[in-house]
């Protein structure tokens, strides 16, 4: 397939081509199909429309420029939140309950809410990376983070503040997404990884975002008892094959994610996810160790326990055991 670069010179999301056109119509039928039903206005002399687009089982990440002073109305978007990230150019927005905001790249993005009117004026090189994610994904994933349910609309402001820590960590993931994504042999192969990154996305947004629930995901949380780990430790022993999310692993250990990653701390000085890592390259030696190098073969082995990256695999097999692991299969 063709590979669509941006008018910045950068490949963004390529590989996933939705529409590439200079007609009005079709550049707002795409977006409607990808995103939602809305108003588009754009001198159609200059319109230079490019959409792309993937969806997978957490959001929809897409790549959108107008090339064109484009002016979009959007209704409500009612299940989902659009998160607008803007990656060149700049757009002034106004919601319908008055708020104002604007964008530019680096700077500041837009958080377009399930029960908001928003329209939104792009400068012609204005070009976006906008999420797509279900209300059920969100808000269920915040639940996991604060450990209780959440049953209302996110309220976001309007406006997210990029220069921020988190706002940072928030464009960077996403743009490393996008990359990984356009990678042959990248994320779009690893739907492990894939889904892990798509959380961390998720995770950032609620940091880098204001919203009611802020308070409540920056104050501290105490670790609880080791005891309340055995569950998870014995779940991922038993599902070291299976692509564990530290959601998965906090809904077994019946607390938030940042009980369970606060309760490895401190009991066992790593990650939920480096735990995990030790696991299943133990699973991994073991086979090694009773197959037969003649009808087997390394990465056979590591791809079945979810080691996607070869030569990542390697160095941290070696670093835990201190050979390479074609010579514990040779052995």
């Amino acid at each position: 397939m063709q590979s669509f670069d941006s008018p910045s010179g950068v490949s963004r999301l390529g590989r996933y081509q939705v529409l590439d056109t200079r007609d009005l119509e079709q550049a707002r039928e795409a977006v409607a199909d990808v995103y939602l039903d809305h108003d588009l206005a754009a001198p159609t002399d200059r319109l230079d429309m490019t959409l792309n687009a993937t969806s997978d089982r957490l959001f929809t990440l897409g790549y959108l420029t107008y090339q064109s002073a484009a002016r979009l109305v959007m209704p409500a978007t009612e299940d989902s939140y659009h998160i607008n990230i803007t990656v060149g150019g700049n757009t002034i927005a106004q919601r319908g309950d008055g708020a104002r905001g604007a964008t530019a790249a680096g700077v500041s993005g837009l958080a377009l809410l399930p029960d908001r009117v928003t329209t939104v004026r792009w400068s012609p090189d204005a070009e976006q990376y906008i999420l797509k994610i279900p209300r059920l994904v969100l808000e269920t994933h915040l639940s996991e983070q604060l450990g209780r349910p959440v049953r209302d609309v996110v309220e976001f402001d309007f406006e997210i503040d990029f220069s921020t820590p988190a706002g940072r960590t928030l464009v960077s993931s996403v743009e490393f997404l996008a990359r990984e994504l356009d990678r042959p042999g990248g994320l779009a192969d690893m739907p492990i990884a894939r889904e892990q990154l798509e959380a961390f996305v998720m995770s950032q947004l609620l940091h880098a975002g204001r919203h009611q629930y802020s308070d409540a995901l920056a104050a501290p949380d105490d670790p609880v008892r080791r005891g309340r780990l055995a569950p998870v430790l014995t779940y991922m022993e038993q599902h070291a094959d299976e692509p564990l999310t530290p959601q998965e692993l906090a809904r077994i250990g019946c607390m938030s994610v940042r009980t369970l990653h606060a309760t490895f701390a401190q009991e066992l000085n790593e990650s939920p996810m480096s735990y995990l890592r030790r696991i299943r390259l133990d699973h991994v030696r073991a086979e090694l160790m009773r197959s037969d190098p003649g009808v087997t073969g390394v990465n056979e082995i590591a791809l079945r326990w979810g080691f996607y990256h070869h030569s990542r695999f390697a160095q941290q097999y070696k670093e835990r055991f201190g050979e390479l692991p074609r010579e514990t299969l040779r052995s």
